[in-house]
């Protein structure tokens, strides 16, 4: 049996009510069938524990078990992705919470002495990366660790957190908005600060939405320091808002509220494949990019589910479900490019240090607020 319940997590912002907390997925916990190959529970671990779980080891019978999972995950993935957890696993009750990079990544670090989370499901590398420097995460190498690209993971062993897929940034441009304007199409980051675009750019603001943090992040690397932030200077007298949410710049674009929004591929792509007047610009310098990663949480009590939960995460049914929105996946899929994306996405990516971009994240975003943050739009 599964039960759904929906709730509504909200924010001011802008007369929009901010995505939901998603889904309370219940059960009581069974021992697992030939159903789907759903990875097995590894056994319980105290805080400092740390053992991959056991291959070929049969589900052991519990009674009710409840996780509760972080993630940054849009709504419209979720939809798709949770269903393949309740068919492997229709048994384990997940308690979902959903928001923005920056509003998990703020909600994480602040339970710090005493985490609500059981894992944390593709949140950004760099926000974990930020977790573990506060001794926030637990080392699990979950099975299947070896099918994932060494580069897109913790290298230590075991790694204390494991990356899913690769997502980029890129603007989103309404074709039908830029001709009533008689605005060019941009094509490069350097496109966006001519004084022509003035008022007509939206953008994700970095402290609540990690795609405007890998932007920020990317333009830093690109640049250099000072440049970069000269860069952002002449960024900021064109943007019109920013916004806290990595989609929602892509989102008024597509209904023609701004011209161009930068925001990342993933969304851009679903806007245009769904018929809207869209163009995902590719800036020719590259696309900042971030992983989508998983970890496990140190607590007192962590409980075998977890580990489960960890080991479906990077498992090849899933897997299939990430490759349909991104072109690059931590382990290798059969599944073609999603329609939308360039041919060569590993090609597109920009020179990034993510252990740079976690360590210098506070400072960077301490910064940028004091610079830019009175153009944001309300909380």
């Amino acid at each position: 049996m599964v039960v759904i319940q929906k709730f509504r997590h909200t924010r001011r912002a802008a007369g929009a009510q901010l995505r939901r907390l998603l889904s309370v997925i219940a059960v009581a916990l069974v021992a697992c069938g030939p159903a789907a190959t759903p990875a097995t529970p590894a056994p319980t671990a105290g805080a400092g524990g740390a053992a991959a779980a056991p291959a070929g080891t049969p589900a052991q019978a519990m009674g009710p078990a409840t996780l509760v999972v972080y993630t940054a995950l849009e709504d419209d993935q979720l939809q798709r992705y949770l269903p393949v957890f309740q068919k492997a696993y229709p048994n384990i009750k997940l308690d979902i919470y959903r928001e923005s990079t920056g509003v998990v990544t703020a909600k994480f670090m602040a339970e710090k002495a005493n985490p609500q989370a059981d894992v944390v499901w593709a949140l950004a590398a760099t926000s974990l990366l930020a977790a573990d420097q506060e001794g926030m995460l637990q080392a699990y190498a979950p099975r299947g660790l070896e099918r994932v690209n060494e580069q897109f993971r913790d290298r230590r062993s075991p790694p204390t957190w494991v990356g899913t897929d690769v997502w980029e940034s890129a603007f989103c441009v309404n074709t039908v908005e830029i001709k009533n304007k008689n605005l060019p199409m941009p094509t490069s980051w350097e496109d966006l600060a001519k004084p022509v675009y003035k008022g007509h750019i939206v953008m994700s603001n970095p402290a609540s939405s990690g795609t405007g943090y890998l932007s920020v992040a990317s333009w830093l690397q690109l640049y250099g320091e000072d440049k970069g932030w000269q860069y952002m200077d002449q960024l900021h007298e064109n943007i019109a808002q920013y916004q806290h949410s990595g989609s929602k710049p892509c989102r008024v674009a597509g209904t023609g509220e701004f011209p161009i929004g930068v925001s990342f591929g993933y969304r851009g792509v679903t806007q245009k494949n769904q018929g809207q007047p869209l163009e995902v610009v590719w800036p020719k310098e590259g696309s900042g990019w971030d992983l989508e990663a998983n970890a496990l949480v140190k607590k007192n009590t962590v409980k075998p589910e977890a580990r489960t939960f960890l080991d479906w995460a990077i498992g090849d049914d899933i897997m299939k479900e990430y490759a349909k929105s991104y072109p690059i996946t931590t382990v290798k899929t059969s599944e073609p490019i999603p329609p939308g994306y360039l041919t060569d996405p590993l090609k597109q990516l920009a020179k990034n240090d993510l252990a740079w971009a976690a360590k210098e994240r506070e400072r960077i975003l301490k910064r940028w607020a004091d610079k830019y943050d009175g153009k944001s739009e309300p909380r």
